[in-house]
């Protein structure tokens, strides 16, 4: 199918500024977009909870039926108020020397935009980026490796790695900011408080690892670990081309894993055998449940016998 056979869906079409105006209405008073833009102050005011076509028309003293003469759907509603909220890059990350520098300032301006529109995180991501911000963003971080060796493929691992450490990085720090929000307390007192919770649940019976990550601070430290898991992306990718200019990397041949098919997923026996491995990783955790509170009673009991 060819481009010109496809119709854009009408939120992508009004992104783009393609979409047929309605022809009745209260146009001098309305348009698209001061209702998108009613819709975001909303969402960051109250949450995107709050966002419906009756309480955006409210907003704006129409009815849910004036709105929908513009926005069809609440749908292209959402996927224009993420439009409105992301904006276009700043045209300072050009300003950055290298690749690397270029795509950490890409970084800090995306996480930014999730800080001060963290209801953007709870939409769901049904695709590649196709209106004129989102594709800005995307096309930023490419532009950002055209001087380097990498293939458009490579090229488009490597956007895709940092744009998504972003948004885990927001997901993350729009939670925190959030229960900072709720409780009163810093984003440092809520790092306590869940250092406590860990230490009050986790053994080094049961999770030796983690018990000893919690013994050695690591959930009250100052360090980033979202940056740092960054920096080790660009050192890797360095890396490799570095290796590639020295001619002792071959272009890898394409490994990727096919999601299953439908009609493997679906097949009888395929089911039967995923709901006995849930079954028994639940039966699993009853067991250490029971092996938890044994190991806490015989404790108990060891103590008092030890303070007779």
């Amino acid at each position: 199918m060819t481009s010109e056979e496809i119709e854009l869906p009408r939120g992508i079409a009004l992104a783009w500024g393609v979409a047929a105006n309605p022809q009745r209405g209260p146009k001098r008073e309305m348009s698209v977009e001061r209702i998108v833009e009613t819709a975001v102050a909303l969402a960051d005011a109250e949450g995107i909870g709050a966002v419906s076509m009756a309480a955006v028309a409210a907003k704006l003293g129409f009815t849910p039926m004036s709105l929908y003469r513009y926005v069809s759907a609440k749908d292209d509603l959402l996927l224009l108020m993420q439009e409105h909220a992301t904006g276009l890059p700043s045209e300072e990350h050009r300003e950055q020397a290298g690749w690397q520098q270029q795509l950490r300032f890409l970084f800090d301006a995306q996480v930014r935009i999730y800080l001060e529109h963290p209801w953007i995180l709870s939409l769901p991501i049904t695709g590649a980026p196709i209106t004129p911000s989102s594709s800005a963003w995307f096309d930023a971080a490419l532009a950002a490796l055209e001087g380097t060796p990498l293939a458009d493929t490579e090229r488009v691992a490597v956007a895709l790695s940092v744009m998504g450490q972003a948004r885990w990085y927001g997901i993350v720090l729009a939670g925190y900011a959030e229960q900072s929000r709720i409780t009163g307390l810093s984003a440092q007192d809520v790092s306590e408080r869940e250092a406590a919770l860990f230490d009050r649940v986790i053994t080094a019976e049961e999770f030796p690892a983690l018990r000893h990550a919690i013994d050695a601070g690591v959930f009250i430290d100052q360090s980033d670990p979202f940056r740092f898991g960054l920096q080790r992306i660009l050192d890797g990718v360095q890396a490799y081309i570095d290796r590639r200019s020295a001619g002792d990397e071959p272009r890898p041949e394409p490994d990727w894993v096919d999601v299953l098919p439908e009609e493997v997923l679906g097949d009888k026996r395929v089911r039967e055998a995923r709901k006995a491995v849930r079954e028994a990783e639940k039966a699993l955790r009853a067991a250490r449940k029971i092996e938890r509170i044994a190991l806490r009673d015989a404790g108990e009991k060891a103590a008092r016998d030890a303070a007779k």
